[in-house]
């Protein structure tokens, strides 16, 4: 029945993905799972990395140009909380910091945090690039029942990386 739906299938997923991001208290993490299981691996990839980087951009120049009012409107008081938090926790100026809490699931957040917080565009984009090449192919492979150890593995060895490269970096920095 997907493969009847033929462009509709990959849209609505897009949308309620897009949804789920600008208004983060809808748990995103499911669509990436329902777009591996509807749409498969490859088709479920594609969507849900279009629709992450189309509307993290959003949820970011939101936050940029209109600030705190407007995000609050959007998310609530509970959620702006969560998202003014991300900047007291000082992320902007660390890559590995922000692409590793981006792969927590809490891009939604971060997208609107990091905006307020007036991270450079390049430095969110990039970020969010390699997230993407990391945690969502496992999301999406699980959900398209291809949960082979590859995907695992190669998520974990790349966490584990960020992991390390963010220590050494805050290291370096508090050193000097």
């Amino acid at each position: 029945k997907v493969e009847s739906m033929g462009i509709w299938a990959p849209f609505g997923i897009f949308v309620l993905r897009g949804v789920s991001i600008i208004l983060p208290a809808l748990p995103s993490s499911a669509y990436s799972l329902l777009a591996g299981s509807l749409l498969g691996f490859q088709k479920g990839y594609v969507t849900i990395v279009f629709s992450d980087i189309v509307f993290c951009q959003a949820a970011f120049f939101i936050a940029r140009y209109f600030g705190r009012d407007p995000v609050r409107r959007l998310v609530g008081s509970k959620a702006m909380k969560r998202i003014e938090s991300f900047n007291q926790n000082q992320l902007e100026g660390n890559f590995f910091l922000m692409t590793g809490v981006l792969m927590t699931g809490l891009f939604d957040f971060l997208s609107y945090g990091l905006g307020l917080g007036r991270t450079r565009w390049r430095l969110f984009t990039s970020a969010l690039l390699l997230c993407l090449l990391i945690f969502v192919p496992v999301a999406v492979a699980i959900g398209a029942g291809l949960a082979d150890k590859i995907y695992i593995v190669f998520a974990m060895v790349g966490m584990f990386a960020l992991a390390i490269i963010s220590g050494l970096i805050k290291k370096r920095v508090s050193l000097t």
